[in-house]
């Protein structure tokens, strides 16, 4: 499999007609991969002892989470990008740094956008959310049905008010306050 490369962007106020926040994104994976928009209802959950299911491992779950709609593979718990009913975006792509990407089970970076849209109301608590879950269970696995690929992510996360771009290799990660941005690496991980 060739490496493929999503391309997410976000402008923001002042640049923007009636300064309102564009969020956007696309997909590069294989084109006979379903994909699929989906809506999740906000939930509180009572049961805490219960552990929330991912794509390939078990995390903790929160007592509340937010409504979110998704554009996900069909095949995953994840998603690509997204969106919550508090305004919050995040967008994924894949990314390859010094670290050697993790075969091993863990977090998808696309679970980490699911996880981040549904347990944040911000931006920088989005943020915080995903670094928080990737030191504690890391990211690893196949990202790809039928197929080995493996990558590492960087995120485009948005809301409102600012936008954050966070790059992760292994359980390494740097955040930056978008100011302005372009289309590479931004902190040579």
């Amino acid at each position: 499999m060739q490496p493929y490369s999503c391309d997410t962007f976000v402008a923001l106020p002042p640049a923007t007609v009636g300064n309102r926040v564009i969020f956007g994104k696309n997909s590069d994976r294989l084109f006979d991969e379903v994909q699929e928009v989906i809506y999740f209802p906000a939930a509180v959950h009572s049961d805490l002892e219960k552990r929330l299911k991912c794509t390939y491992i078990e995390v903790d779950q929160v007592p509340e989470t937010y409504a979110v709609v998704l554009s996900r593979p069909a095949w995953l718990w994840g998603a690509e990008m997204g969106a919550n009913e508090h305004g919050v975006c995040i967008g994924n792509e894949a990314i390859w740094g010094r670290e050697d990407i993790s075969k091993e089970e863990a977090l998808l970076g696309m679970d980490l956008v699911r996880l981040g849209l549904e347990r944040a109301d911000t931006a920088e608590k989005a943020l915080n959310v995903i670094v928080d879950l990737l030191g504690k269970y890391g990211q690893g696995g196949n990202c790809a049905e039928g197929e080995e690929f493996s990558y590492y992510n960087s995120f485009l996360i948005a809301d409102r008010n600012e936008a954050w771009i966070l790059e992760t290799s292994g359980k390494f990660w740097a955040a930056e306050k978008v100011q302005g941005m372009n289309n590479y690496l931004q902190f040579g991980l």
